[in-house]
């Protein structure tokens, strides 16, 4: 028992110590921009350590929330209004925030994503990931991250008219609503706070 835990006390260190040698060759490349890509270390050694640090509690938590079309559309909803800013309502990320974040916004329909558990999901929804521009989404209902999981789960099959309709679900500035007659020059008035159509916990 001594030694495995020795043994992943060793491997976190190491870790850590390449992250600090990829950092220091970083800042002295390109110091604090993040215009530039993330290296190839970074893109291997971050997600390990991420993996490492999330705890094996939350990795095999399962989702409460039974899968249905209900689930998946209240989830679309949810990552309509707060979510594809980031992660474009596909889940490509290739959004103008997405494309400008240091490290750059995951592709949730592939693998890297799509193979972490659901518990894993869920605890990135709900607690973010620090230097990454992730932030905590703690909900107000746990159910409303768990949607999230069913959803994201789905972006790989997502169809042309679900696209669609999630353009309509879009946060939109007070000029882009239908009808808003187009101001010259004016700030624009604050949004409205967002109401979900759904119950929470149902």
């Amino acid at each position: 028992m001594f030694r495995v835990l020795r043994k992943l006390i060793v491997a976190i260190l190491a870790l850590i110590g390449l992250v600090a040698v990829a950092g220091a060759a970083m800042f002295a490349a390109g110091g604090i921009s993040a215009r530039q890509a993330p290296g190839s270390i970074e893109r291997t050694v971050l997600p390990r350590l991420r993996a490492v640090a999330i705890p094996s509690s939350a990795k095999q938590a399962k989702n409460p929330v039974p899968a249905s079309a209900q689930a998946i559309a209240e989830g679309m909803e949810h990552f309509a209004d707060h979510c594809a800013i980031c992660h474009a309502n596909d889940g490509s990320g290739d959004t103008e925030m997405g494309r400008s974040l240091y490290p750059r916004v995951p592709d949730m329909r592939k693998a890297a994503t799509q193979e972490l558990s659901d518990g894993e999901i869920f605890y990135i929804i709900e607690n973010g990931v620090r230097l990454t521009g992730m932030p905590a989404w703690a909900h107000e209902s746990p159910d409303d991250g768990w949607k999230l999981v069913h959803f994201i789960r789905h972006q790989p099959k997502m169809t042309p008219v679900e696209l669609e309709k999630m353009k309509s679900l879009n946060p939109k500035a007070p000029d882009d609503e239908p009808g808003a007659p187009k101001s010259e020059g004016a700030a624009p008035a604050p949004k409205p706070a967002h109401t979900h159509t759904h119950k929470h916990g149902a």
